[in-house]
């Protein structure tokens, strides 16, 4: 069994471990679609990724004190220079949150950096946002009042409070910082880590998965990058590669309330970056493809769970400039289809990417979430004939 975190506080962009943590690829599960030379969401240039990560405490809850089992996870389209791109959203199914999509939707720009946390931090990760944007002068000011700044920061959340003391509100303004001072580009750490530290996926732990994508068009390679905060659905719907993991594997489960294990309510957010020149209505229709690779996993979107997405593309940079008139690129329609695949291919990869890194966590009240047992899935898609023997 991997190792267990009992207390620990973690502000990083990468792990130094990174390359010895095995990935969906490394257990032989068969993909489709070629990745990128990491196989992140970072291969698409200019992004870049930070995480801060609390886990502190064992035992028994006591709201305030803990244990504390979460973060913040951020994601930089362009690095911290200001630049908005071009981006669209999409809601499969709406039982959470994602802040400033009103304005994207309006503007077609995302203006910031994208934040994800828990349900209950994202006012003060909004805020802190907010904040670190007009320190940073993260902004272009209005040419006829240049003292005037406003902020409508995507700040996104899943809910992690089967683990984490999330009535005790213990990500700080401090944290939300940290994320964004030290988002790099490179490896992704996946896991455990930043706004996925406490989360559950298919009722066996579950976290932050990224993976990339490369796609030819008129004889240019694209790529298309995912990142996946994954915290939804249930043990019976878990597929892997077309095997039933879910069915199969019955033992490991969450000492929760058992009517609680038979519908689906949690929740997933999934950023989709791409350097491939899109306008904001097709940058809309990536992310309307999204569901495509969750399905692939099991998951239906339940009532319960909150499955909200944002894409958004790199190219025509300078395209918000106040005052002058832009000329864009743009791939035309009929040329896009390769790039929906790739989004359900690397969401796929991203949310299993994001099981395999994960670890057995014990939380509040000493619940305990299992980690995907390799070994035994290895087995199973040996038994269905995914995997040679």
């Amino acid at each position: 069994m991997k190792r267990i975190f009992v207390v620990l506080l973690f502000s990083f962009a990468f792990s130094f471990s990174y390359a010895q943590k095995p990935r969906a690829r490394d257990l032989g599960i068969p993909l489709d679609g070629n990745p990128g030379k990491l196989n992140a969401i970072t291969d698409v240039k200019g992004v870049e990724v930070g995480h801060t990560t609390l886990i502190s405490g064992e035992g028994e809850l006591i709201v305030g004190e803990g244990p504390v089992r979460t973060g913040v996870t951020a994601i930089f389209p362009r690095g911290k220079q200001y630049d908005p791109v071009f981006a669209g959203w999409y809601s499969l199914n709406g039982n959470g949150e994602m802040t400033g999509t009103t304005w994207v939707e309006e503007s077609g720009f995302l203006e910031g950096p994208i934040a994800i946390t828990n349900t209950h931090s994202v006012g003060i990760v909004r805020d802190a946002v907010v904040e670190w944007e007009f320190e940073n002068n993260h902004f272009d000011p209005l040419p006829d009042e240049p003292d005037v700044f406003w902020a409508l920061p995507v700040v996104a959340e899943t809910y992690d409070g089967d683990l984490n003391d999330i009535n005790g509100f213990h990500v700080k303004k401090e944290h939300v910082f940290s994320a964004l001072d030290n988002a790099k580009s490179g490896p992704v750490e996946e896991g455990n880590v930043g706004g996925g530290t406490g989360m559950i996926c298919h009722q066996f732990k579950g976290g932050i998965g990224t993976s990339s994508r490369e796609v030819i068009i008129n004889n240019t390679t694209y790529t298309l990058g995912v990142l996946v905060q994954a915290n939804y659905g249930t043990r019976e719907s878990l597929t892997i590669a077309g095997v039933p993991v879910g069915k199969e594997i019955s033992d490991r489960q969450i000492l929760l309330d058992p009517l609680k294990r038979q519908e689906e309510r949690g929740s997933i957010i999934v950023i989709v970056a791409t350097d491939a020149p899109l306008l904001p209505h097709q940058l809309k229709r990536l992310a309307r493809r999204v569901p495509i690779g969750i399905s692939r996993v099991g998951g239906y979107g339940g009532n319960g769970s909150g499955d909200i997405f944002i894409a958004f593309s790199t190219a025509n940079s300078g395209a918000a400039n106040r005052l002058d008139t832009q000329q864009l690129t743009m791939i035309p329609n009929d040329k896009i289809s390769s790039l929906f695949e790739a989004v359900a291919q690397a969401t796929e990869e991203s949310i299993l990417n994001a099981l395999v890194a994960a670890e057995t966590m014990v939380g509040k009240n000493n619940t305990t979430v299992y980690e995907l047992p390799e070994d035994e899935v290895i087995e199973l898609l040996k038994k269905y004939g995914r995997i040679n023997p």
